[in-house]
């Protein structure tokens, strides 16, 4: 599964968030500055090709529907950005926002607890 640019990711929260829905639907639930409605078809298009969306006919337009999970990409994602960036170690990620100072001692104790009691 490749990488999503950010104007296919952004076109994909949208389908994620709306499911099966027509162009002007994904459209309206984008932030400002919106992309023209055609930019947006085009890009949705590309999503169908890559295997992201399908679409169904319907009358003149199509409908489109996530053809992938958003929890699926996400993990994906991560794994590939975890296994490019921090030689497939998550404590080496962890560390790196620790030094950073992104993420707190209360945060790190609370990954730990879901470390330990994971929720079935």
């Amino acid at each position: 599964m490749e990488k999503l640019s950010k104007q296919e990711e952004d076109a994909m929260q949208a389908v994620w968030q709306f499911g099966k829905g027509f162009i002007k639907d994904f459209l309206d639930l984008m932030e400002e500055p919106k992309p023209p409605y055609t930019t947006l078809a085009s890009t949705v298009k590309n999503l169908e090709r890559k295997g992201f969306v399908e679409s169904e006919k319907m009358g003149n337009s199509f409908r489109y529907a996530p053809a992938i999970l958003e929890e699926d990409y996400k993990k994906k994602f991560m794994n590939g950005f975890v296994n490019d960036y921090f030689q497939n170690s998550y404590k080496d990620l962890v560390t790196f926002f620790a030094n950073d100072k992104k993420i707190s001692a209360s945060e790190l104790k609370e990954i730990i607890k879901l470390i330990e009691n994971p929720k079935s």
